[in-house]
């Protein structure tokens, strides 16, 4: 009888939200999997502790700005997929650091691309792309065709990262893959991400804690999903026979606003009596609403959103709220 060879996949940018999902996704297919950080020796890699996975991935360091590094991770990790989440992915700081923002995410994936080619390997690639490359839309749900007009230096980094993606597949007949993600969430968000931020504060609110939520605008609109479903959607990617772009959204936009209502009322809160305004956190400049239309994904991939908004903060409160259990005794 004969068995399927057992794939390896190499995921850059393991230690973060998408990475450790990803990670115990293809493990649980009989994947081996070789994870990337710029220092593998002193990262914690907590997300992949956190999830039971840590002994079960190869951990390796690589620097995505150093093009040797890259060829050497590669040559020896000898993988048959590439998923390609590294990169300061923040759009926030992306203000504050634009040089450091553009060749991680830039320079990055151009690195990336150009090792394989001259490794000469059939390596498939995904690459993270980003629902922010889309820019200010009006809240009209965008797909694969759908211009983009990226509005940070993040997004403007990532669509360059996007058409290199693009441009290599035709180019030298690359299987690459652009996924244009909408927001996903998980209790694996750092905290210095908006939602993470909005559940963390609210369960210490909940368990006693004397604690403000300060925000900025609270009425842009975003589309939120649950990450552990997209990381599927960037695996179905790679499993196809021609490789193609697909955006993965919910299809559904909410208001910041909506999000912090649920989440406080849900732990029996108004959200108005902890509430603060704070400019501070307002962007230089900032999409108001964003919503993507992944038919094309439901369609060909036979992918779709099964969690809502509602589903994902209540699932993000229950996995957060036992930290804030000695609060107040």
């Amino acid at each position: 009888m004969n068995q399927t060879a057992q794939k390896t996949a190499l995921i850059c940018g393991i230690s973060g939200q998408d990475g450790g999902y990803l990670a115990q996704l293809l493990l649980e297919k009989n994947y081996r999997v070789v994870g990337t950080s710029r220092d593998a020796q002193t990262t914690d890699f907590r997300n992949l502790r956190s999830l039971g996975i840590f002994d079960q991935v190869e951990k390796a360091s690589m620097a995505l700005t150093d093009f040797r590094s890259v060829l050497n991770t590669i040559s020896h990790a000898k993988p048959d997929e590439i998923y390609h989440l590294a990169g300061q992915s923040s759009v926030g700081l992306s203000f504050e650091q634009p040089v450091e923002t553009l060749e991680s995410v830039a320079l990055g994936t151009l690195n990336l691309l150009e090792a394989v080619r001259a490794l000469g390997l059939p390596i498939r690639i995904y690459h993270a792309s980003t629902s922010e490359c889309f820019g200010e839309t009006g809240g009209k749900p965008v797909n694969e065709e759908t211009a983009f007009q990226p509005k940070s230096p993040y997004a403007t980094a990532k669509a360059a990262a996007h058409w290199m993606i693009s441009n290599y597949r035709e180019a030298y007949g690359m299987f690459a893959c652009n996924g244009i993600l909408f927001n996903h969430e998980s209790p694996l968000r750092p905290k210095r991400f908006v939602t993470g931020k909005i559940i963390s504060t609210a369960c210490q609110i909940s368990a006693g804690a004397d604690a403000r939520l300060k925000l900025g605008d609270i009425d842009i609109r975003r589309d939120w999903g649950w990450a552990p479903e997209y990381v599927e959607a960037m695996w179905l990617m790679l499993q196809q026979e021609t490789p193609q772009d697909f955006v993965i959204a919910t299809g559904k936009s909410h208001s910041l606003r909506e999000f912090c209502e649920f989440a406080f009322a849900t732990l029996g809160l108004e959200l108005t009596d902890y509430l603060d305004s704070d400019p501070s956190f307002k962007r230089p400049t900032e999409i108001r609403a964003n919503c993507g239309d992944a038919s094309k994904a439901e369609r060909l991939l036979g992918w779709r959103a099964k969690s809502t908004m509602r589903d994902v903060i209540s699932m993000m409160i229950k996995h957060e709220l036992p930290a804030y259990s000695d609060i107040g005794s």
